[in-house]
């Protein structure tokens, strides 16, 4: 039952961190540029920035529950055998992720926050430009999520 379970926290946690992931930077790549050109208008922005935080706040609480998890089921804190939180390069990858999470979250919520100003004036494209620099690191920082976690599967070993 136990394997069950792991097996589940496993799956739903790599699956909400790829939707999460995809979301940022479909935001970004996909719709940020015709928000800052004026090819989209308020309307459609005001609900897709809605579902855009739905996503986020949802994968983020998601993440931090199957993280925890996996955290306190896979890594052990001092000399308990299996993989070392502190002491290990799996270990230092996890306490990574931990921190790129928070940084994905804060980003993410400051810069649908910015996109959000002005809805109620009708308006895109400055609330977009004030967005950028925070939906730019946002991505920067979810590929740098996937990266780690790829590495923290396929690979701590033969990091350091």
């Amino acid at each position: 039952m136990v394997a069950v379970l792991d097996l589940v926290m496993r799956m739903l946690h790599s699956v909400t961190a790829a939707v999460w992931a995809g979301s940022v930077l479909f935001l970004t790549l996909g719709l940020l540029p015709s928000a800052l050109d004026g090819s989209l208008n308020a309307s459609p922005m005001e609900s897709i920035v809605g579902r855009f935080r739905w996503v986020t706040r949802g994968s983020a609480v998601v993440l931090f529950l199957t993280g925890g998890h996996l955290a306190g089921t896979l890594y052990t804190i001092g000399d308990g055998g299996g993989f070392s939180l502190f002491g290990s390069a799996r270990g230092h990858l996890v306490l990574t992720m931990l921190g790129l999470w928070l940084v994905l979250t804060g980003l993410c919520e400051v810069g649908a926050s910015k996109l959000a100003d002005g809805f109620s004036e009708k308006k895109v494209r400055s609330p977009a430009a004030a967005a950028k620099p925070f939906l730019y690191g946002a991505s920067l920082v979810a590929v740098a999520l996937l990266v780690v976690a790829v590495l923290i599967v396929y690979g701590a070993g033969t990091v350091y």
